[in-house]
C-alpha cells in the first residue's frame, strides 16, 4: 500500500471537528439546545489558543469537560474556536477553545460521539522536554556511580587476595619438599600429577 500523503486521516479529523462548529452554531441560532440534547465536550487545557481560568488550568492542568446544557451564557461559534461562559462552583468563568483542542464530543441524548486523536503539536511539547531531560540525569547518574564502585571493589580484592597468595605458595612449597626424599626408581603417577594440575589451576583461576 502507498503512503497517504494526502493525510486523508488528518483531513477527516479536522472535518469531523467542524461537526461540533455547525452543532454550536445551531444551538446560537435558535437560542437553545434543541429538545434533549446536551453536550459534553472534553479539551486540552494547555493547547495552544485555549483561554482558561487559571484556577481551573491548576485543576485541570490537562483535560477538562464541560457540558452545554441548561446554563452558560455568551455562546459564540467562530470558524477556528469557539466561546462559552459557564458557572464552575456557582462562578462564572469565561472559556475560549481552539476546536483542534476537542478529544471528545458526546451527545449521550442520542448516543453520539466522536473521539479526536491528540494534536501533533501537542504531543511534541509534552513529551519530547521532559523525556529528554529525565534522560539526561539518569545518564549522569549511571556514569557518577560507574566511576566510584570500581575504586572500592577493587581496594577490597587487593586486600583479601594477598594473604592467599601466600599461603598458596607455602602450601606449594611444603608439597614439594617431600618429593625430593623420594626413592630414585620410584615412577611418578601420572594420573595423580595431572590431577593435581587441574585443582591447582582451578584454584588460581578462582583467585
Amino acid at each position: 500500500m502507498s503512503q497517504d500523503l494526502m493525510n486523508y486521516d488528518r483531513m477527516t479529523q479536522m472535518a469531523l471537528r467542524g461537526v461540533i462548529r455547525d452543532a454550536i452554531r445551531r444551538v446560537i441560532r435558535e437560542g437553545k439546545l434543541p429538545g434533549a440534547h446536551h453536550f459534553y465536550i472534553s479539551f486540552l487545557t494547555r493547547y495552544p489558543g485555549v483561554d482558561i481560568d487559571e484556577g481551573l488550568l491548576a485543576k485541570y492542568p490537562e483535560e477538562i469537560t464541560i457540558v452545554l446544557e441548561h446554563q452558560f451564557w455568551d455562546l459564540k461559534a467562530h470558524d477556528e474556536s469557539f466561546e462559552v461562559t459557564l458557572k464552575f462552583g456557582g462562578v462564572p468563568k469565561y472559556l475560549s477553545v481552539p476546536y483542534v483542542a476537542i478529544t471528545r464530543f458526546h451527545d449521550p441524548s442520542v448516543g453520539f460521539a466522536m473521539q479526536f486523536d491528540p494534536p501533533e503539536e501537542m504531543q511534541d511539547k509534552q513529551d519530547s522536554p521532559p523525556t529528554l531531560a529525565r534522560l539526561k540525569l539518569e545518564t549522569t547518574k549511571t556514569k557518577q556511580q560507574a566511576k566510584q564502585k570500581p575504586r572500592v571493589s577493587l581496594a577490597k580484592k587487593t586486600t583479601a587476595t594477598r594473604p592467599k597468595k601466600n599461603k598458596l605458595k607455602k602450601n606449594q612449597q611444603d608439597k614439594a619438599e617431600p618429593q625430593k626424599d623420594a626413592p630414585a626408581d620410584a615412577k611418578p603417577n601420572s594420573k595423580n600429577d595431572e590431577a593435581n594440575k587441574i585443582v591447582s589451576l582451578d584454584a588460581f583461576r578462582k583467585k
